[in-house]
């Protein structure tokens, strides 16, 4: 078969077919990692009840020990061990793992997503409500947990990490108990984390991959096809991206082999399929979350720009006579509340520090969408479906930048406890380089779709170059410029 015959026969997967030995070498032994995930499910639920008890550990243990201190190591204590664990290397490698292997996070080993299935198995298997299927909730949750995250210091103290946490987990199984049967209706539809997992997906180099040939084929023979239960309800013979697949690889050789696990382009994703299915509220995720309440919610507490509209504020209340905002302190699951350790929150604090992470997010998102408007009327007036494929480019940036701003809390306890990291800005450096560039790249190749004209794809790309600058600055500020 010829490259052309190839890239006729499959244009929607033309990365994945092989085009050399090497190459139909990896395709063989990716085909038989998935038949391994198959056929080893007793040692895939091992592997997920091990995590939930390690996740039950890590969230339980550190309520109910005293406060660390100021002597007291990661090594040394069970809260700051728990705190590094967590969000210095559990998140951000997770975040890592969406880019490098697809969900095989959510399929292979999340405790939340093992402990709703099994909910789901044993519950009440009834019909899922139209409200939870709202395309809305992955913004509306990813949003609503961050900020509530910050506002009670979830990074930092032990018993926002129960509630934050271990509420989504009580929330997981009680989805589990009256939806669905056999089903993860909450990784679906309502995790806070499921959206990001979502746009990370798209970009791994591994996918199962669809043969709609071989599945038409199969199904001309009469033959009964094996009963299979997918968890996250993929609609298995359309199904063309990552977005939703978990990569449990229990539809591994599905009607003679018409799904396997194959290696695709990185980019494969993003140009090819992204722009077919257009996403407003993905968007919204990528731009306002992502790329603003995220970067907002790691800039406040460092930002001078935040001491100063403090001191402003405080200053007028103050010669006005309003002195309640600045000295009622609620209690910490509303806002941080630990005098002890001298870290209390006031509602002046609260409402101002919500409101940095909404101004960040609307000024950023705000220039992002701007530069998305102009790509999409260069490549030939105004479509709603080109900017929302053009926001699909910047996934890299976006990725990128929680990944950096979740690791900058694994730098600073490794730190504190006497480990030199000298080689942390350089690569800081080059993830943002490397970000900025892949992003470019993206850009460049989607134009590509909808003008041939060089020059309308150089235009589009100078038109998108705000984009990148506004999210790269917000990153220099937080670990270079203040």
């Amino acid at each position: 078969m010829s490259l052309g015959d190839i890239l006729e026969a499959a244009p929607d997967d033309r990365a994945a077919e092989p085009t050399d030995r090497i190459g139909a070498r990896i395709d063989v032994v990716l085909a038989k990692v998935g038949d391994l995930l198959l056929r080893h499910r007793t040692a895939i639920h091992a592997v997920q009840w091990t995590m939930v008890a390690i996740y039950v550990t890590l969230i339980v243990v550190p309520v109910i020990v005293p406060l660390p201190g100021r002597l007291d190591h990661v090594w040394s204590h069970a809260t700051l061990f728990a705190q590094f664990v967590f969000w210095g290397i559990w998140w951000p490698f997770v975040l890592v793992s969406m880019v490098l292997v697809g969900r095989v996070w959510c399929g292979l080993m999340c405790p939340e997503g093992a402990l709703t299935e099994l909910a789901s198995r044993h519950g009440r298997a009834g019909a899922i409500p139209r409200i939870v299927t709202w395309a809305g909730w992955p913004f509306v949750a990813f949003a609503s947990t961050t900020i509530y995250g910050q506002m009670i210091s979830v990074y930092q103290y032990p018993a926002p990490v129960l509630v934050i946490l271990g509420g989504s987990t009580v929330a997981a199984v009680g989805v589990g108990y009256l939806w669905g049967r056999d089903k993860r209706v909450w990784c679906r539809f309502l995790c806070p984390v499921n959206g990001v997992f979502r746009v990370l997906s798209k970009l791994a180099p591994v996918h199962f991959r669809v043969d709609g040939a071989r599945w038409d084929a199969f199904r001309l023979t009469g033959a009964k096809p094996e009963r299979i239960n997918c968890a996250p309800m993929v609609a298995l013979p359309t199904m063309r991206g990552n977005s939703h697949c978990h990569m449990c690889g229990r539809c591994s050789g599905f009607r003679g082999g018409s799904i396997t696990l194959s290696r695709r382009s990185p980019n494969h994703e993003i140009v090819h399929v992204a722009g077919d299915r257009p996403d407003p509220w993905e968007t919204a995720l990528i731009v306002f979350g992502l790329m603003g309440i995220a970067v907002g919610a790691f800039h406040w507490s460092s930002s001078p720009w935040f001491i100063d509209a403090k001191q402003m504020v405080a200053d007028g209340l103050a010669d006005a006579g309003i002195l309640w905002p600045l000295t009622v302190t609620p209690p910490w699951w509303i806002l941080t509340h630990y005098p002890a350790q001298n870290d209390v929150l006031s509602l002046l604090d609260g409402a101002l520090l919500v409101t940095y992470i909404l101004a960040t997010a609307t000024v950023i998102g705000g220039v992002i969408a701007i530069g998305l408007v102009i790509a999409s009327l260069i490549g030939g007036g105004w479509s709603s479906r080109r900017f929302h494929h053009y926001a699909q480019t910047l996934i890299p940036m976006a990725g990128t930048g929680v990944f950096l701003g979740l690791s900058a809390l694994t730098v600073t306890l490794l730190k504190s406890d006497g480990i030199v990291m000298d080689w942390v800005e350089p690569l800081r450096i080059g993830l943002l380089a490397g970000a900025s560039t892949w992003s470019a790249w993206l850009i460049w190749r989607v134009a590509g779709l909808y003008r041939r004209s060089v020059v309308a794809r150089a235009a589009t790309l100078v038109a998108m170059l705000p984009a990148i600058a506004i999210s790269d600055t917000a990153w220099w500020l937080f670990f270079w410029g203040w």
